[in-house]
Parts: structure tokens; sequence; C-alpha cells
């Protein structure tokens, strides 16, 4: 029972790093990029990419073994959809950590990294739709736990 919660408590705060992460991300995505601010960028999608991993490896050890059980999960149509709509948020982060590891060349020569402003709207676009599909999880992470979405 003990662990049950100690489980719980590091998933919600991986939860709440990712968030805060793509938050931080967001806010400092602004033309013109100096090194300074770049580095900054690319320590939060760190940091977002670090707690997407806990949140998901310690949600997927919760499913198997603690709460109600994976027979359970693996038959809630609100899991599944928080399951997809958290990979496919995954696979939007992609792009951005790819674009933010690009820059390592420029910064390493002591230059900012240029990023042309459409990349930048792209970039912009990448993280919003992320977040949007975190409140999904969130949305059917509450139904779910609430005994919605059992499928027969």
């Amino acid at each position: 029972m003990f662990l049950s919660a100690v489980m719980a408590f590091v998933h919600h705060c991986a939860a709440f790093t990712l968030v805060a992460s793509l938050g931080i991300e967001a806010t400092l995505l602004q033309l013109p990029l100096t090194i300074p601010v770049a580095q900054r960028v690319q320590k939060a999608d760190l940091l977002f990419g670090v707690s997407a991993a806990v949140a998901l490896l310690v949600g997927l050890l919760r499913v198997t073994f603690f709460e109600k059980g994976g027979a359970y999960y693996w038959h809630n149509a609100y899991f599944l959809t928080k399951f997809f709509a958290f990979l496919v948020a995954g696979l939007i982060s992609i792009y951005p950590t790819l674009t933010f590891l690009s820059w390592r060349r420029s910064m390493r020569s002591g230059s900012a990294p240029t990023a042309q402003e459409h990349v930048v709207r792209r970039l912009r676009l990448c993280l919003t739709l992320e977040a949007l599909l975190i409140i999904v999880v969130l949305g059917c992470a509450a139904l779910m736990a609430r005994g919605f979405g059992t499928i027969s």
C-alpha cells in the first residue's frame, strides 16, 4: 500500500514537471535567440524528456503491479486514449528536440543559433500540440479514475 502511494507520488511529480518544462520551453522560445536563452530551452527540453520517460515508466509500473491491474487499464477506453495521446505527444516532441540539439554546433563556436521565424512558429506549434495532448491525458485520467470507459 505504501509503495503504491510512493509510485503515485513519483508519477504525479513527473507529470507536473513535464507540464512545467513544456511551459518554460514555450515561454523562452522567441526570436532573437541568444546563447543563454537557447541553453535554457535545451535544459527545459531535457527536463521534459526525462520527466516524460519517468511518467511513462512509473505509469506502466503502476498499471502492471499496482492500482487496479493491467486487466482493468488495458480494457478501458479512457486509459487507451490517454496512453495514445501521451505517445503522440512524445512523437511530436521529437522535432523540437532534434532542432534544439542541432543548435549545439553553433553554440560551441560561440554564436547564437540562427532560427528562422517559420521554424520558431513550427516549434511553437509542436509545443502547443503537446500541451493540448497533455490536457487530453489529464481529462482521460480523471474519467478513468472514476470508473468510466470500461470496455466489455
